[in-house]
């Protein structure tokens, strides 16, 4: 992580879970982070988790990623404050799994997943390219995808969650292809995580006798592919809890 230090990095929803543990771990690193949710409070209080150094380096920007106008204020924010983007982590979804796809009256629900996890990714990863590309920064996107971006369960109640994912999986290979064509170096890697202990799981806090990762489990992931030289592009990483059976 050392070409890194002082460099800037953005995380959609940074409030708790991943994000929360990936904002920590990033501006532990020595990066300027800038943590992107609705509830910029929660990441405040983060800073008191950190050490003072690293608490120094860790900023709040409130962004809705299912607005446009939020991203796009967040972005110039960063851009006036910080100088840019140098590393994007899009870890803002949502799952609404109480929800079928079929059910009467959930056009919000399923607008909800794909705006999260698709647009929003999409939006964010746009407005980094554009400042990585302004400035001749060979920098690094990555999306926080999961093991259902890859197979799908055959049970209910999985909402879009499942499609917007597959969506991720492909626009990881997209942009890879674009940024390519481009003629850049920046990088676009895929984290694809099994059951998580965070809030999109319901009751994840009370499990105990299933296999579940931890939200810095994860975060230990983008750190991993994040400091890679820059000869080497980590395509996908699939991280699963020991006894996983999916």
């Amino acid at each position: 992580m050392d070409r890194w230090v002082g460099k800037v990095a953005v995380v959609t929803g940074a409030s708790s879970g991943i994000g929360a543990a990936t904002v920590k771990a990033l501006a532990s690193a020595g990066m300027i982070t800038v943590g992107l949710a609705r509830r910029v409070e929660r990441i405040d209080e983060l800073k008191a988790e950190l050490s003072a150094e690293a608490a120094g380096r860790l900023h709040s920007v409130r962004c809705d990623v299912t607005k446009e106008k939020d991203i796009l204020a967040a972005f110039l924010h960063i851009e006036q404050h910080f100088g840019g983007v140098d590393v994007l982590v899009n870890n803002a979804g949502v799952a609404r799994s109480t929800i079928g796809v079929l059910d009467a009256n959930n056009t919000q629900a399923l607008r909800d997943v794909v705006d999260t996890n698709l647009m929003g990714l999409m939006l964010c990863s746009r407005e980094a390219f554009q400042s990585m590309k302004k400035r001749s920064v060979d920098g690094h996107i990555v999306h926080i995808n999961s093991i259902l971006g890859h197979k799908l369960l055959p049970v209910g109640g999985l909402n879009a969650y499942p499609a917007s994912k597959f969506g991720v999986t492909a626009l990881t290979e997209t942009m890879r292809h674009e940024l390519r064509l481009a003629g850049t170096k920046i990088k676009v890697t895929s984290v694809s995580p099994g059951l998580v202990r965070t809030e999109i799981i319901p009751n994840s806090m009370e499990i105990k006798n299933m296999a579940i990762l931890e939200p810095e489990d994860i975060a230990s992931a983008v750190l991993y592919a994040v400091g890679t030289p820059p000869r080497v592009q980590i395509h996908e990483i699939m991280v699963k809890p020991v006894g996983e059976m999916m």
